[in-house]
């Protein structure tokens, strides 16, 4: 079983899409995108506005600072963050830092996009924090942002002061540039979960702060050949220059679209071979809902928001709606030889800056 980059199956993908081609064009693209057009702006009080005044800029509209920001020395993201055992405590470590990002390396005329980003320990996602449930853990954050942030440990029953919520100030202080800040708990259930910021949600979760945190059973539920997680993240970047935007003001879209920090067809490839049986993770770590569909098996839901689903209740299904903060293990067994594909069925979600195929695609290659 390999993970391997793919550039293979793009004309496969192409004719797939083009039906799609009419509603693709109706989704805000580039000429939506701050920054990349004109508008004209009378900032003088005319007669009837006497009191007008030029206002201050919207936060939202405000990129990424990227003065000083070093490419990214990793070019994978949510890789396994490896970690110290201390007195019985697995001990990792999280640097919450400012990296420009390889989303896509050159794409149908467009050049390589490196986007602006907030990371942890220079990877988009940040790494993969992998534990057994009962685990003690404990996590230095450190700050090297040029904002305040913390931790939130999305969907994990941790004591109250560990929550993360730091704006408002309701579990902890934020973590102020230059800060550190311990985390602590016990894990007490298994399932996929992820941790991200809780500070300036909607700028600082868009900007790149979120990474998997995974939590095996103590007891084997079950025998897979292949657990991959997948994080569903959106980009608003200007080509041209690399400005990224962090946040998604009302009725703007994103022009990319990642699945653990890269677009199709940057996206890795699952190699497995025929009758494995296959476990995907899907984490909504994104501020969009995603219809992942699977050609070529039907799939069984065997856990939702990190919680296994009863045997007897597991829907059979092709597609499954991946929302918000929501996460879906999904499995099936690969019976049929070929490369198949998973893509979002959203299909402006399946390009890159308004260019198709890309964005939320892989490919699945099953091998005798």
């Amino acid at each position: 079983m390999r993970i391997t980059p793919y550039f293979g199956i793009i004309a496969t993908t192409a004719l797939m899409l083009s039906a799609a081609g009419w509603a693709i064009a109706q989704v805000p693209g580039r000429g939506s995108m701050p920054g990349m057009q004109m508008e004209e702006k009378n900032e003088a009080a005319s007669p009837e506005e006497p009191h007008a005044r030029m206002e201050m800029p919207d936060p939202m509209e405000v990129p990424i600072p990227e003065v000083g920001v070093q490419r990214a020395t990793e070019s994978k993201g949510a890789q396994p963050l490896p970690f110290k055992q201390v007195n019985g405590v697995k001990v990792f470590e999280l640097t919450a830092k400012p990296v420009k990002w390889l989303i896509l390396p050159k794409f149908k005329g467009l050049p390589d996009i490196w986007a602006t980003t907030w990371s942890y320990n220079g990877q988009i996602p940040g790494p993969m924090i992998r534990v057994t449930q009962g685990d003690r853990v404990r996590v230095i954050l450190k700050n090297e942002l040029p904002d305040p942030t913390s931790i939130h440990w999305h969907g994990v029953r941790v004591p109250n002061k560990m929550d993360g919520v730091a704006e408002p100030p309701i579990t902890q202080q934020p973590v102020k540039p230059g800060e550190t800040f311990t985390y602590e708990f016990t894990v007490k259930d298994a399932g996929t979960f992820f941790y991200h910021s809780h500070v300036e949600t909607d700028r600082q979760i868009p900007a790149g702060l979120s990474g998997p945190l995974i939590v095996e059973p103590k007891r084997h539920r079950g025998r897979v050949d292949l657990d991959y997680t997948v994080m569903l993240q959106e980009w608003r970047v200007n080509p041209k220059t690399g400005k990224t935007w962090p946040a998604m003001p009302a009725m703007s879209e994103p022009n990319f679209f990642t699945l653990n920090g890269k677009a199709f067809p940057a996206t890795e490839t699952l190699e497995v071979k025929k009758g494995q049986r296959v476990r995907i993770r899907f984490i909504g770590a994104g501020q969009f809902a995603h219809p992942m569909h699977l050609h070529g098996f039907p799939f069984k839901i065997v856990a939702t928001d990190g919680f296994p689903v009863p045997e007897v209740a597991r829907l059979t299904k092709d597609t499954v709606n991946v929302a918000p903060g929501e996460r879906y293990d999904i499995e099936f067994v690969a019976e049929e030889e070929g490369t198949w594909i998973l893509h979002c069925h959203v299909l402006h979600h399946v390009t890159n800056d308004d260019l198709e195929p890309g964005g939320l695609i892989f490919a699945i290659k099953v091998t005798a």
